[in-house]
């Protein structure tokens, strides 16, 4: 059995905000039933008791949402107590991460945060003009002041917490303020995605939308600003970056999109519906149930869609680019349509081109410096 990392959506795509490009309210609202309420208890043991089973050496239990603090902290600290007291008679190692707004934490979840050693995921945006712009709360007002809050609280609990950060157009445009702003905060730990168009639509025609062009401009923004502060001995993890050198060093990647084929996940919804990727929790593509299918048939369900066997389609341009070794034509969700015949080029293709051929001398650089450093520990994971 291998190790499993489980990404669970204990209050389904519910959530306390109105994120104006939340994909996953886009997809929630594309399903037969939408919402899936919130996870009972009864769900919530189910899951534990297959994943002691079906997981060797390690398992992740990775809280994500919507928002998943909706659960409430009783159900949170219900959950961590099942496990603590669960028989763990392969002893593996169990960790927990919790990918949050932010919105509306106090200090009982620091608490709970920090006796379970749990790594946080907070969503933040950049300067407060900027998060303000498209992370709104149910009443469509800005969100800064109170995140900002919670990531104090955070420190102040000495909780280990990232930066997650949604590049938009806006965004895009703002790469150097943003940078600037982390680094006056002393965020060190960041993570920026790609804002996703709804899915099946022709991508760049909302106003949010993020184009190719601006993707390109915003990663040569931040590298520049990353370079220059890793040369003067200043650390900042970039996600993005910090999986490209480990691929350039010859190692593997732990940043799913970056694998160029899909990898064998497992998205738990509230009512224990089981999905292949957060991007594609959708009817179609439904692998089972956690109360009532194991591990091993519903892997067998993903093989027989062919989730993963259509990601591997690499297009003929894609072969002959030089920076495909790199690249590897990115994530699938932005490959769509991606059929058992055929998938489309990268719709940011032109972004990571443009940013290889600038950044790649540099990145280079970097990995021969730092592979001769063994304390350099992110190159022995």
């Amino acid at each position: 059995m291998p190790p499993i990392s489980l990404l669970i959506k204990p209050a389904s795509g519910n959530c306390n905000m109105r994120c104006k490009y939340c994909f996953y309210a886009d997809e929630t609202a594309k399903r037969k039933n939408p919402s899936r309420g919130i996870m009972s208890s009864q769900t919530m043991k189910h899951l534990v008791d297959q994943a002691f089973t079906y997981a060797d050496g390690y398992c992740s239990f990775a809280f994500q949402g919507g928002e998943p603090s909706l659960a409430g902290l009783s159900f949170f600290r219900t959950f961590t107590e099942y496990v603590k007291h669960h028989p763990n008679r392969k002893n593996i190692d169990i960790q927990y991460s919790f990918q949050t707004n932010g919105y509306d934490l106090d200090e009982e979840w620091m608490k709970w945060f920090s006796e379970n050693h749990v790594l946080v995921g907070v969503s933040l945006d950049g300067p407060e003009e900027l998060h303000d712009r498209y992370r709104i709360d149910h009443q469509g007002k800005g969100t800064f002041q109170r995140v900002m809050s919670t990531i104090r609280l955070l420190e102040q609990y000495h909780v280990d917490y990232n930066i997650l950060s949604v590049v938009t157009s806006a965004a895009a445009r703002q790469g150097r303020e943003t940078d600037r702003f982390f680094k006056k905060n002393g965020f060190s730990y960041q993570q920026y995605i790609e804002c996703l168009d709804p899915i099946g639509e022709v991508p760049g025609k909302r106003e949010y939308s993020l184009t190719p062009d601006a993707y390109e401009e915003f990663l040569k923004q931040i590298f520049d600003a990353w370079y220059l502060e890793l040369k003067a001995g200043n650390y900042i993890y970039n996600r993005y970056f910090e999986n490209l050198m480990l691929i350039i060093a010859g190692q593997g990647v732990e940043s799913c999109n970056m694998r160029g084929v899909c990898g064998a996940q497992w998205v738990i919804e509230a009512d224990g519906s089981v999905y292949p990727c957060d991007f594609y929790a959708l009817d179609q593509w439904y692998l089972g149930n956690i109360c009532t299918d194991t591990f091993e048939e519903m892997e067998t369900e993903r093989q027989k869609l062919g989730f993963i066997q259509w990601s591997r389609q690499i297009p003929e341009e894609c072969r002959a680019c030089r920076y495909f070794p790199l690249c590897r034509n990115g994530c699938r969700r932005n490959r769509e349509p991606v059929t058992a015949e055929s998938t489309q080029k990268n719709y940011f293709c032109p972004a990571y081109k443009g940013f290889l051929e600038y950044a790649y001398p540099r990145l280079v650089e970097i990995v021969r410096l730092l592979v001769r450093d063994d304390s350099w520990m992110i190159y022995e994971k």
